[in-house]
């Protein structure tokens, strides 16, 4: 089972185990990661399980698809680094993710 790392704008980390197959935005909303409203539930609708992706992951995953970067237009401080957890689905290659979460959604 992949761990992801969830860093808080505080700076707290949450390392879990995330089952393949849910979301990024699935594993932290299960486990109480603070920070990440998902507000649409993962409907790509509203910007609010924006993450920053660290540099040394960002490659490594899905080229964004036009529904999520213009999501990422009304997030809140949206970065070139900038995602929407709820469209980075988890798999054995995304062990060991780190994702930023900014100080507020949306």
């Amino acid at each position: 089972m992949p761990k992801i790392t969830y860093i808080t704008s505080d700076a707290k980390n949450y390392t879990i185990d995330v089952d393949n197959g849910l979301t990024v935005m699935e594993g932290a909303v299960q486990n109480d990661i603070p920070g990440i409203d998902a507000d649409c539930g993962g409907g790509m609708a509203c910007a609010t399980c924006h993450v920053y992706v660290t540099e040394d992951w960002f490659d490594k995953l899905p080229k964004k698809e036009d529904g999520e970067e213009d999501m990422i237009d009304m997030a809140f401080e949206p970065k070139s680094n900038s995602r929407l957890s709820c469209q980075l689905i988890v798999s054995d290659e995304l062990d060991g993710l780190v994702v930023n979460i900014p100080s507020k959604q949306g």
